[in-house]
């Protein structure tokens, strides 16, 4: 039997309108302390984007999908926030904002692959 490792992740949302709280699913983020694994997946669907709001030019919205992304991976760039370790880079990306891009609330649960089980909550959530 395979060992099970606590995981949490977020959900990470649009919402074009603050002030609507309308939103859209457009990735999740993963971390996983043991197996040392911080990752997230997205995907922008841009009619989607558009049903929502047409003021929101999905290039932008992509750029800050990226940002959030290299955060992430702790990938060197303009941000200080990825020199972070891991764990301070996952929740500072999923710390509570106002603003068109969100996290859901971290929820945990237990996994023998963290891989797998983003690609599977991406699937679930996102897809």
């Amino acid at each position: 039997m395979q060992e099970q490792n606590l995981f949490e992740y977020a959900v990470i949302r649009v919402v074009p309108r603050v002030e609507r709280e309308e939103f859209f699913n457009v990735g999740v983020v993963l971390f996983c302390q043991k197996k040392r694994f911080l990752d997230a997946l997205f995907y922008l669907d841009e009619h989607k984007l558009r049903a929502f709001c047409k003021e929101i030019d999905p290039e932008v919205l992509q750029q800050h999908l990226n940002a959030f992304k290299e955060i992430c991976c702790g990938t060197p760039s303009k941000s200080p926030i990825a020199s972070l370790d891991a764990a301070s880079r996952f929740r500072w990306l999923t710390a509570t904002r106002s603003t068109v891009l969100q996290s859901s609330k971290v929820h945990p649960g237990f996994c023998e692959n963290p891989q797998q089980k983003l690609q599977q909550l991406f699937e679930q959530m996102v897809k």
